[in-house]
């Protein structure tokens, strides 16, 4: 079975959820090859063959953090030379689109992005995309060269499926060309306690109706209940009600958690294009013709300030 790469997210060795998604995907098309780049494999290692890793091309080298995408393209070029696998797997964050474009531009092959399932198909890898504002779904396939796929978060429910992981040395030969732009410091995000809005599994979000920045607080508050990421429409971040980090939208970020709930929220096409693919999507409006009805699977016409509050209340009576 031809080997499928994987590129790995994760933080000093701690993989992120995404990866390990993409590695449930790659299982459908061939055998998973992780890529791990820096400091962390030894941590990483067992993880990534719990779920289905056959081996682990590992590499370390200053340059990954010292300077910006590029030497982390040098090292996937070399994993695709070393294996020539039948696809390459990154996740659609910002950091792994850039990855994915270069590499498609250095080995002359095709791309898709944002993808949110994938199959094999009789020519090749078969990609899901949910495209035009998420008001169509298309299948497409790359053919030309190596497919180049980054995918969505939550796109698939992460599966055990032991493999060996063998961990292998990579050897990378980093470009002068790829030391261009220098990273001279890093601020670490604050946190907030709460998952990260990309790969939430629940994301509850405020638009224009929550009234107020001191009013995000009862969104807040069911977001916690849920355990869930907080979000905001492109009106609430403008209004500066909620930080630019948290916007959902065309402008903003994608999610595509398995349950999103809009407090407050219209609906607005610009809105729309970023939580469309969620997986159920529960509104909370009081204006019965808003837009964002069209699309939910549950609608609550009500006040956001009477109803998110006795959700609230709800869920941590059940869980109490």
């Amino acid at each position: 079975m031809a080997e499928v790469l994987v590129y790995v997210d994760h933080v000093d060795g701690a993989v992120r959820k995404p990866t390990l998604e993409l590695l449930t995907l790659a299982r459908r098309i061939g055998e998973p090859v992780a890529v791990h780049l820096g400091a962390g494999v030894d941590t990483a290692a067992p993880v990534l063959a719990e779920h289905g890793a056959v081996k682990v091309l590992a590499a370390d080298a200053p340059e990954f953090t010292e300077y910006l995408v590029a030497p982390k393209v040098d090292a996937l070029q070399a994993a695709y030379e070393a294996v020539s696998p039948a696809a390459v797997l990154l996740p659609s964050s910002a950091e792994g689109k850039e990855i994915a474009a270069r590499l498609a531009v250095r080995v002359g092959s095709g791309i898709i992005t944002d993808a949110v399932d994938l199959e094999a198909g009789d020519e090749g890898p078969v990609a899901t995309q949910s495209v035009f504002a998420a008001s169509f779904t298309t299948k497409s396939r790359v053919t030309k060269g190596t497919p180049v796929i980054t995918v969505k978060p939550n796109s698939a429910a992460p599966e055990a499926a032991p493999a060996a992981g063998t961990v292998e040395q990579l050897a990378v030969t980093i470009a002068d060309a790829s030391k261009g732009t220098k990273i001279v410091s890093r601020t670490p995000r604050e946190s907030t306690g709460r998952p990260e809005l990309t790969e939430a599994a629940i994301v509850v979000s405020g638009g224009r109706g929550v009234n107020g920045a001191e009013n995000f607080a009862i969104v807040e508050a069911l977001a916690d209940s849920l355990g869930a990421a907080v979000g905001a429409s492109r009106a609430a971040v403008d209004a500066g009600w909620y930080p630019h980090t948290n916007q959902v939208g065309q402008t903003g970020k994608s999610v595509s958690p398995q349950l999103y709930i809009a407090a407050g929220i219209s609906g607005a096409i610009q809105h729309r294009a970023g939580m469309q693919t969620s997986k159920t999507i529960v509104a909370i409006n009081k204006d019965a013709e808003a837009p964002i009805f069209d699309l939910v699977d549950y609608g609550v016409v009500g006040d956001l300030f009477e109803v998110v509050p006795a959700l609230t209340e709800e869920v941590k009576t059940r869980k109490g």
